[in-house]
């Protein structure tokens, strides 16, 4: 399954994992996968995260103020695909797989290889996504072993191959002056 977009492959050379964010708010929970995380600060141990704002679980997560990064581990592709492309709109996502609350109260998901425990800090618009910066106030190893799985092993899941570019150029933001 090779992609096609000179860019889609570009950004696939960024290494980057794979992610299912478990949100909490009110007595709901729900979970999407992501590969938009990174570590941003040590003192404190911060994470950000990239969000799509139309996502069913970004009122969840802003409104609860917490979330969980579990980090899928190779070969959980179909649990990528599965967290990513079904909506909590139509269906209980967490009904289907084994999770156990975190320490905050957001959905980890036992077969991961490891998990963040995070508190939002702020929120910042990034495009069609909005970045979370967010304290990690906890987490831990949920398997003693396992590769993480990585955003380049899944093709075109996310289907972001139809909406980047095919090239690279002026863009929006060089244009506003």
């Amino acid at each position: 399954m090779g992609v096609q977009n000179p860019v889609k492959r570009l950004f696939m050379s960024l290494t980057q994992g794979v992610y299912v964010v478990g949100v909490a708010d009110d007595g709901l929970h729900n979970a999407f996968t992501a590969s938009s995380v990174m570590q941003v600060s040590l003192q404190p141990p911060m994470l950000a995260l990239a969000v799509n704002p139309a996502n069913a679980s970004y009122p969840m997560l802003v409104g609860g103020g917490i979330f969980a990064v579990t980090v899928l581990r190779d070969g959980q592709q179909d649990l990528a695909d599965y967290f990513g492309n079904h909506s909590a709109r139509n269906e209980n996502k967490l009904g289907t797989v084994a999770w156990r609350a975190s320490p905050a109260g957001a959905p980890v998901l036992d077969e991961g290889v490891s998990y963040f425990d995070c508190r939002v800090f702020a929120k910042h618009p990034a495009g069609d996504h909005v970045v979370i910066l967010a304290e990690v106030t906890g987490g831990d190893f949920l398997q003693q072993r396992g590769r993480p799985l990585r955003y380049d092993e899944l093709g075109d899941m996310d289907g972001s191959d139809e909406l980047l570019p095919d090239r690279l150029g002026a863009s929006a933001l060089s244009r506003r002056g």
